[in-house]
């Protein structure tokens, strides 16, 4: 199996985002590997995560494309961006308490349009089971410094790990 993938706000020692950390109790808790197409992750959800019984609540599959999609980008660009659209389309529902893996790639984005991407969500058999794409808008953080609770020391960190690439 390959090396889980650090992604540059594991550099800020409390973070809590609801995909991907690992300090994040109530959070999904993703892990992130290589592949050829971009960025992988495998996953299985129980029943605090249903909408119709047995049934996984579909927007936390788009959570889970987006998540990994945003990350990819972060890590292939350096750069983070904020989702501005996201589409989702179901195949066939996702069941609780089975294994699904999403991969995510990008696409060509033409010169000063929002970074596309598309991910997909198979199940243990191979199966498709949803499709997402999405545009992302990348920002500067000095940009929406104001709208981030981090402290001027986490902001520097971070900028560091998007330049530098994250540090074991």
């Amino acid at each position: 199996m390959a090396a889980t993938v650090r992604v540059p706000w594991s550099v800020i020692p409390d973070y809590q985002c609801f995909g991907c950390s690992p300090h994040n109790d109530r959070g999904l808790r993703l892990r992130f590997t290589p592949d050829p197409e971009g960025l992988r992750t495998d996953f299985r959800l129980g029943r605090a995560y249903e909408s119709y019984p047995g049934v996984v609540h579909g927007g936390l599959i788009g959570v889970i494309a987006d998540e990994l999609m945003g990350n990819l980008i972060v890590l292939a660009r350096q750069h983070p961006a904020f989702t501005v659209s996201q589409r989702t389309r179901f195949l066939t529902p996702l069941l609780v308490d089975r294994d699904y893996h999403c991969v995510a790639s990008l696409a060509d984005t033409p010169p000063g349009r929002p970074i596309r991407a598309a991910a997909e969500v198979r199940d243990a058999d191979g199966a498709l089971c949803a499709i997402s794409t999405a545009g992302y808008q990348p920002f500067e953080l000095a940009d929406v410094r104001h709208q981030l609770t981090l402290g001027d020391d986490e902001v520097a960190l971070l900028a560091h790990a998007l330049a530098n690439g994250v540090q074991p």
